[in-house]
């Protein structure tokens, strides 16, 4: 394993941002920043040992401290939405940062996506990896309690990246940490996701209104364009639905333990990519808002359906949803959350 570090920008007010290198002994290389605890590349080679950037990012330092996509960074204090920025906690009232048409959306206005993170390496010879360690303060973007979070990315030499979450709070608060990755194997630049084959170990969706907020019904995927319950490319039957897909799945695996959650296969470049995580659900996202003003690492323009997201999580809203898996994390507790990324070629 080999891993390095070097100065990556400084931000407005002066502080240095650092970037880290991991590579394993199959070419396997991913570039992490502790800003935002953000993938900036990786690295991976195809089925002829050509290597590409298999996540999108932006083109430059001052793209990426703003990262209006949220691309490949941890997102917190909790992902994805609450409905009407507000939510009880023992009969307390609490309301957050309404950053997205009345909603709150991926922790806020200055989520942890733009949070600096204290930064160290490790190397243990098979495995290399970076700890990031932030302190969320009471009342940050609303949220209550003094939040002690972690985060470490490791690369070992099974082609397989790690995400591990660990969170502390002082006061009742909800959690929910994920890493907003968003892929194409063919490699940035590659064109539309459409011939991906998708499957994900779900039966059923979380039920949305018409902003995305979960009405707390859940419906069968079965006969859906939501039935990924065998590989199925992404393209098939994207154009039935609004813009593309946006939707948590509910994973048959509800223990906690972590397991299998979804396989993506790219037949052209023989890029494959599962998913195995603890949590409960998992967002598919595919870059449906992309359009075209924002210019990648590549150097060509986002644009829709070049990317999708698996983003691993506890169903949105749960803090407003008692009959969701629960999200509210007590002092004396302590919240752990990993994902694995693996990744290989047929």
């Amino acid at each position: 394993m080999k891993i390095s570090c070097e100065h990556f920008g400084f931000l407005p007010d002066k502080r240095e941002a650092l970037l880290f290198t991991l590579e394993n002994e199959n070419g396997i290389k991913i570039d992490i920043t502790n800003y935002g605890g953000t993938i900036v590349s990786l690295s991976v080679p195809d089925k002829n040992g050509t290597q590409a950037d298999v996540v999108l990012g932006m083109s430059g330092w001052n793209g990426w401290i703003e990262n209006p996509y949220y691309f490949n960074c941890i997102v917190g204090r909790t992902c994805n939405r609450i409905g009407g920025a507000k939510f009880t906690v023992d009969g307390e009232e609490f309301k957050v940062s309404a950053n997205h048409e009345g909603i709150s959306l991926h922790g806020g206005f200055k989520g942890f996506h733009q949070k600096l993170w204290e930064a160290e390496s490790f190397n243990e010879g098979s495995k290399a990896g970076i700890t990031l360690s932030y302190l969320s303060k009471d009342g940050e973007e609303g949220f209550p309690g003094n939040l002690e979070v972690k985060a470490i990315y490791t690369l070992n030499n099974k082609n397989e990246i790690s995400v591990e979450f660990f969170a502390v709070t002082d006061k009742a608060t909800p959690v929910n940490l994920t890493n907003h990755a968003y892929f194409n194997l063919g490699g940035e630049g590659s064109g539309k996701i459409y011939a991906h084959e998708l499957m994900i170990c779900s039966d059923k969706i979380t039920v949305t209104d018409s902003n995305s907020i979960p009405t707390g019904k859940f419906s069968s995927v079965a006969g859906t364009p939501f039935d990924f319950t065998k590989p199925r490319t992404i393209g098939e039957r994207i154009e039935q639905l609004y813009k593309g897909y946006d939707d948590n799945f509910v994973l048959r695996n509800q223990t906690g333990e972590l397991a299998l959650a979804a396989s993506v296969y790219d037949p052209e470049s023989g890029r494959e990519l599962e998913v195995f995580t603890t949590e409960p659900g998992v967002q598919l996202y595919t870059s449906n808002w992309f359009d075209g003003s924002l210019n990648g690492k590549c150097g060509k323009p986002h644009t829709i359906h070049t990317a999708f997201c698996l983003e691993t999580q506890h169903y949105p809203d749960s803090m407003n949803h008692p009959e969701f898996p629960n999200i509210i994390l007590r002092p004396g507790e302590q919240f752990y959350s990993k994902t694995v990324w693996k990744f290989s070629n047929r």
